[in-house]
Order: C-alpha cells, then sequence, then structure tokens
C-alpha cells in the first residue's frame, strides 16, 4: 500500500470513529445548553442502548433496521423519565448536586446492564458487516462508510430541528435565560425533558453505530470520556465545536497509533484535553466568556 493510500485508509477509519465521538458530544452539549447540566449519565444510556439493540436482534428476532429503533425509543422514554422523574426534583439547587445524581444514576444504569445481560461481551451484526468498498484505490469497510453518513444525517437534521423549529428556537431561548423563556410562554420544564430525550436518542444512535467497531459490552459507556475531549477541544458549549473536536480526536487517535510510540493511541485523547486546557482553554469554536459551575 502506497503512502497517499495509507493515509486515506487512516483518515477514513478516524472519521469513522471521530463521528461517533462528535454525535456522543452533541447529545452532551444539547443537555448542558438546554439545562446547564453535565450528564455523566450519557455514556451508561449509550451502554444500555447497544444492549437493547443487541437484545432485540438476538432474542426477540428483530432486523437490525427495527431494533436500531427500538433502541432508540428506549433510550429517549428513558431519559425523559430520567429528566422528568428525578432531575426536575433538584431544579434550584447548585449545580454539584445534579452532577453528583447524573454520576449516581450511570452506576445505577451500570449495575442495571450487568444484571440484565452480564458481563459478557457480544457482537452486533449489521448489514454492512463483513462488506467493503473501494474508495480511491483503497479498501474501506463498509461500516465506516455508513457510521460517517448516519452521522452526518443526524448533525444536519439537528441543524435544521435548532434552527427553524420552534422547539429548536425554545432550546435556544431557554439556554440563554430559563426565566425569560418562561415569562415569553415556553414550556420549560417540558422542553428540558424533550431535550434530555432528543439527547437519549443520540446516545442510542451512538450506541448502535459504535457496537459493530468495538463489542456489545459495559465498558462502552467510556466513550463519553473521549466526547469531553472532543468538548473541551472543540469548545465547551459550541454544537459546530463538537463536531469539529469529536472528528479531530479520531483523527488523532488513528495516526497516533500508527505513527506514535506503543500506547499513545489510548491516552491521546487525554493529553489533548490537557494540552488545550493549559494552552487554549476556550477551545477551537468555544465562546469569549465563561461561567464557573
Amino acid at each position: 500500500m502506497t503512502l497517499d493510500a495509507a493515509l486515506l485508509q487512516l483518515a477514513v477509519n478516524g472519521a469513522a470513529v471521530g463521528a461517533i465521538y462528535a454525535l456522543v458530544a452533541l447529545g452532551l452539549v444539547m443537555t448542558y445548553k438546554a439545562t446547564e447540566v453535565l450528564n455523566f449519565a450519557y455514556g451508561d444510556v449509550l451502554m444500555l442502548s447497544a444492549f437493547i439493540g443487541w437484545f432485540a436482534m438476538t432474542s426477540l428476532g428483530l432486523p437490525f433496521w427495527a431494533a436500531a429503533l427500538t433502541a432508540i425509543a428506549v433510550a429517549g422514554g428513558l431519559s425523559y423519565v430520567i429528566d422528568a422523574g428525578v432531575m426536575r426534583r433538584i431544579v434550584g439547587q447548585p449545580h454539584f448536586s445534579a452532577v453528583m445524581l447524573t454520576i449516581a444514576i450511570s452506576f445505577m444504569l451500570r449495575g442495571l446492564a450487568g444484571m440484565m445481560f452480564g458481563p459478557t461481551s457480544r457482537r452486533l451484526e449489521t448489514p454492512w458487516s463483513g462488506h467493503s468498498s473501494r474508495l480511491g484505490g483503497v479498501v474501506v469497510a463498509d461500516i465506516s462508510l455508513a457510521i460517517i453518513a448516519a452521522a452526518a444525517v443526524v448533525t444536519a437534521v439537528l441543524f435544521v430541528l435548532l434552527r427553524t423549529t420552534r422547539f429548536g428556537i425554545g432550546i435556544q431561548a431557554a439556554s440563554q435565560n430559563q426565566l425569560a423563556a418562561y415569562l415569553c410562554g415556553i414550556r420549560v420544564k417540558r422542553l428540558n425533558s424533550l431535550v434530555w430525550a432528543a439527547s437519549g436518542a443520540i446516545a442510542a444512535v451512538s450506541g448502535v453505530l459504535l457496537a459493530p467497531l468495538a463489542l456489545v459490552d459495559i465498558s462502552l459507556w467510556s466513550v463519553v470520556l473521549k466526547a469531553f475531549a472532543a468538548l473541551v477541544l472543540g469548545g465547551f458549549g459550541s454544537m459546530p465545536g463538537a463536531v469539529v473536536g469529536g472528528v479531530s480526536i479520531g483523527l488523532i487517535e488513528q495516526f497516533a497509533g500508527v505513527y506514535l510510540p506503543d500506547g499513545f493511541k489510548d491516552v491521546s485523547a487525554q493529553l489533548v484535553l490537557i494540552l488545550v486546557l493549559l494552552c487554549f482553554p476556550r477551545g477551537l469554536l468555544g465562546e469569549a466568556h465563561g461561567r464557573r459551575v
């Protein structure tokens, strides 16, 4: 394989993994912008969604698309209930309380997944598994191309939703000032729960896309750690920054795994996180002002 072909291969693989990081980061940004809560249970919702998709295919006999929709519906409903039934109860409390509550929920979901499915890793088959295409003289796994395409579609839908619909405008208004949004007739509590539901649906999409590359395993929740690095790199609170940061982290990981010593791939996201915080805390597309939380 020539140097150009090898670089293209790494770029496609990195973009596929980075697209998942970008989706996870987008879901985190949505809840943070609307409710000012950093949802540490997000990775566990993603992990549980992958298990639900696997269960729907293997035990219920559903095809891949039906299983994916089932996982999205369950994750969206679960996230709605978490906000409406739990997070809403501590509105007005210090941010630290909300953070600790989401951490507690994450451990509960992790324990629930362990009790229901056990510690064994599973493989999630997709219509693209085992297939490949030739791209510019390079053989690329179809699952990588499918992940990039799915992430692009979800990102485009979110952009249109937030820019052109009443729901999206309401989210932007609530993110600026929840009291003012409420006085203008926006049902802020219901809106926040819907944002959590949408975020949970994105988590399910991310989980179903990530599972074919990795395994359906309880450790899938750890992808949220890479998403945090993507958020910081792109600019915390910026949705375009989440996309740029996620794809950048994916590319950095792939190239670090090939051109840097062993072990650098696994810690490259954390190294980027530390360097950005030290040298450029605003990130690539972050806002000029900050807020202590």
